[in-house]
């Protein structure tokens, strides 16, 4: 049975939580530090981290956020935004991370993913795609700046080349979906999945906890859930539950109602 991990997604911009529909209108949530604290006390597996506005500044301003999270919350975490260089995933590991995911930079520079991958090790490497349908039938095109930037990439194509590269994992957003809660982009995720070898973190859409056990039946080994932990429309219980009755192993965290009196 394979083991798939349930991630919280958290995209800050300056000190604040913020969550959107196709990565725009975005809308303030809170303070990120009690946000990832929550789901760590929950019980979800990792947390990913997206400084959505570190690339018009060109550079990542997590740093109290890293710092915090290393110090406080004890399961793996990724951080990206505003990566250009092997310095900035060596600074962002420095301040704590596990992983670091590059998005612009890769695509203006693939040679990046392998240099970090040489340094750092595949397993610190995530390349984040963000991808928009062409057109029924015409498959995806990969973005940059929160789905804003055409890059004339073919998202398969530059998923493989990034695998080929060194990237150790792809964290997959369909922006087209992403915040509407109407269901992931099962076609993508499909399609993306059998295209790479290195796990594929499935994200956008999720509008029912059996949306996430679908994108694992269809090869993401991990999906990434912002909008349905931010406003508590499921809990990770509920998420993991639906993971498991798709045929995965997942840590099991009891529901506080299964919970004796005394525990609770």
């Amino acid at each position: 049975m394979p083991h798939s991990r349930l991630i919280a997604r958290l995209d800050i911009k300056a000190p604040n939580l913020i969550k959107g529909v196709h990565l725009e209108g975005l809308r303030k949530l809170g303070d990120p530090n009690e946000f990832a604290r929550r789901y760590y006390q929950s019980g979800v597996d990792e947390l990913l981290y997206m400084d959505i506005v570190a690339s018009l500044y060109e550079r990542n301003n997590l740093t109290e956020v890293i710092q915090y999270t290393a110090q406080n919350i004890f399961i793996p975490f990724t951080v990206g935004g505003g990566v250009r260089s092997v310095e900035d995933v060596a600074a962002i590991l420095r301040a704590g991370a596990d992983k670091v995911a590059m998005n612009t930079a890769a695509v203006r520079r693939p040679a990046l993913i392998s240099e970090a991958a040489r340094r750092f090790g595949s397993q610190c490497v995530v390349l984040s795609i963000e991808a928009k349908q062409r057109g029924q039938g015409a498959g995806w095109e990969a973005y940059t700046d929160n789905g804003r930037e055409h890059t004339g990439l073919d998202v398969i194509d530059w998923a493989k080349q990034a695998a080929t590269l060194g990237a150790g994992e792809i964290l997959l957003t369909s922006v087209d979906q992403e915040g509407t809660r109407k269901g992931m982009d099962t076609d993508l995720i499909a399609a993306v999945s059998e295209a790479v070898s290195i796990p594929v973190i499935a994200s956008g859409g999720v509008g029912d906890p059996e949306h996430v056990g679908q994108a694992l039946q269809l090869g993401a080994d991990a999906v990434a859930v912002a909008d349905a932990l931010h406003y508590d429309r499921f809990s990770v219980h509920a998420l993991h539950k639906a993971m498991r009755a798709a045929g995965s192993s997942v840590r099991h965290i009891p529901d506080p109602g299964e919970l004796p009196e005394v525990c609770r």
